[in-house]
Parts: structure tokens; C-alpha cells; sequence
């Protein structure tokens, strides 16, 4: 059995209220037999008579009187939904589900949470701040509409938009003498170093990077400490307990005022980041939104320097 459409749902209610079908048909703007064909149609896919004929007008029968007010809670709910769609087309409601990389606060959700609820005040937003891998498999599990990641990362399942931003890793050191010259890793396998992304040292781009100079070199590169943050390790490099290697971006705004130094790594070693959302689901305007003006803080962001 068919269901009734909203159009012949909307063409029963103005018959019931005018009591002609002419004049519900001109309502419509359609001609009479188009209109009466759809009234017929809905009392066969009921099974039920709807409207009984007079010769000056149509009188509803009784179970087309208790179909009224069931055809105009449908056509208000329908009503309701296609207003959702606008709503949330137009932003002035909706949720962003967002993954980062825990260090991103320092210098990317901050001012990109403040302009994107200036702009759009009633989108919810909700950022989870992880490690690239699981933000990465949040998507992928659809717990995330998309997020920013370090690459390389496991892309299956993912649809990956790449340039997004690229940072450098800096050395950085309590003592001015540790950055007088560029770092590389035959020096810098001689330093008390300081790592981060502990748990995730197997999958850490630049631990992989590291590891295969440091063999090429024919050095061994151990660190001394290795904990979770990056925040971390720079505070425990501040406090003279070690060095440490960080994102340029990261540490830009507390290495001076924390009496750190920093150098370059040669070669230099590059951090590429891109979007990253489900290649079969699609985001929500409020995220491509809140990913739009992601990018473009990014963008406002210097090229990393050292010195």
C-alpha cells in the first residue's frame, strides 16, 4: 500500500475548508481533474471515503473528519523539518564535531572557536583534542565528522584534503650554548633529550624520522624522558631537567618568556597536517564551516622561524 504524499495531504485539507474541488484546484493553481485525481488516489492508498457529494458541494464523511487534524499535524511536522533543514543550512543551529591534535589550543582552537561562535552563536561546537591516530579513527568510526591530523596516518575508510598547514620542528634548550649552530642528529644523539607522544612513540612521524637519520648516521638516539604532551616536555626543558624537540607553532609563544632557546634540525623536518572526514559520509554545514575558518586562522599564521 502507497502512503500519502504531503501534496495530496495539502490538496484534501483546502477541499475540506472551500467544499468544492474547483476551488481548492484554483487555490493550487492546477486544473480540477489534476487535483481530483489526487484526492482519489489518497482515498485508495486508505482504503477509505473521504468526501461525500452533494450538487452544491462536498461534505467531508466522518472518518475524512478525523483524518483533518492527522493531515494538519503532518503537514505542521513537515513543515517543522524542511525549517530544520534551513535552519541548519543557514547555520542558525547544528553541532560541529571536530577532532584535533592536543596541542592545537596553543595556537589554532582558541581563536577558532571565539570567531566561529561570534559568527554563528547557536551552533553547538564540540572539539576533541587527541592524538592524530585516534582522531583518525574517531572519523572513521563516525564519532567524528572530521578532523585535523598529522600525516602520515592510517587513511582506510578516510578522505584526506592535504596542505592544510605544514609546521617544523625546532630543538629547543635551557642553554644558548645547545643552539648556537644547527642541530643534527649526530648532535643531537648526544644531548639529554626530552620526547613526547610517549604512547604513540611506534606511530610519531617524527620519531620514525629520527630513527631512521639516526641509523643512517650509525648513532643510537635515546631519550632521556618521554612523556605524553609537548606542553610537557617544553616545561620540563624550561625547568633545565633536559632538551627537547617541539612544533615551531607550539612553542613560538612560550619559549621566550620561559627562558628557552631554539635551533633548527638539519635537514630540517617538516609536520604537513590535512582535514581529514569519512570517504562515504558527509559533514554537517556547521563543520565545513567551522573547517573553512580553519583553514583561514592557519593561513594567518607566520612561517616558522628559529634564531
Amino acid at each position: 500500500m502507497s502512503h500519502p504524499t504531503i501534496r495530496q495531504l495539502q490538496y484534501f485539507l483546502t477541499a475540506a475548508r472551500l467544499g468544492t474541488f474547483s476551488a481548492a484546484a484554483a487555490e493550487h493553481h492546477i486544473a480540477q481533474p489534476s487535483l481530483s485525481e489526487q484526492i482519489s488516489v489518497l482515498e485508495t492508498s486508505l482504503g477509505l471515503k473521504l468526501f461525500s457529494r452533494t450538487s452544491r458541494r462536498l461534505l467531508l464523511t466522518d472518518v475524512g473528519k478525523q483524518l483533518v487534524p492527522l493531515a494538519e499535524k503532518t503537514l505542521a511536522d513537515a513543515g517543522e523539518i524542511a525549517d530544520f533543514g534551513r535552519r541548519v543550512r543557514s547555520l542558525e543551529e547544528g553541532t560541529v564535531l571536530f577532532g584535533t591534535f592536543n596541542s592545537a589550543h596553543l595556537y589554532l582552537l582558541t581563536d577558532l572557536i571565539r570567531e566561529f561562535h561570534a559568527r554563528y552563536p547557536a551552533v553547538r561546537v564540540k572539539v576533541t583534542g587527541l592524538n592524530s591516530s585516534e582522531v583518525a579513527e574517531s572519523v572513521r568510526a563516525g564519532d567524528l565528522e572530521a578532523g585535523i591530523v598529522q600525516l602520515p596516518i592510517d587513511d582506510r575508510q578516510l578522505q584526506l584534503t592535504p596542505g592544510v598547514f605544514v609546521d617544523h620542528v625546532v630543538y629547543v634548550s635551557r642553554n644558548p650554548e645547545h643552539t648556537r649552530t644547527p642541530i643534527d642528529i649526530t648532535t643531537l644523539a648526544t644531548r639529554p633529550l626530552i620526547l613526547s607522544e610517549a604512547r604513540w612513540s611506534q606511530d610519531d612521524p617524527l620519531r620514525v624520522s629520527l630513527l631512521e637519520r639516526a641509523q643512517a648516521a650509525g648513532v643510537r638516539l635515546e631519550p632521556i624522558i618521554e612523556v605524553e604532551f609537548q606542553t610537557h616536555a617544553l616545561e620540563l626543558a624550561a625547568q633545565g631537567v633536559g632538551d627537547s624537540l617541539v612544533s615551531y607553532h607550539v612553542g613560538r609563544s612560550v619559549i621566550a618568556e620561559r627562558g628557552l632557546y631554539m635551533a633548527p634540525l638539519v635537514p630540517s623536518v617538516e609536520e604537513h597536517y590535512a582535514f581529514v572526514t569519512r570517504r562515504t559520509g558527509s559533514i554537517s554545514p556547521a563543520t565545513a564551516a567551522f573547517m573553512t575558518l580553519a583553514r583561514q586562522i592557519l593561513a594567518r599564521l607566520g612561517a616558522p622561524e628559529t634564531g
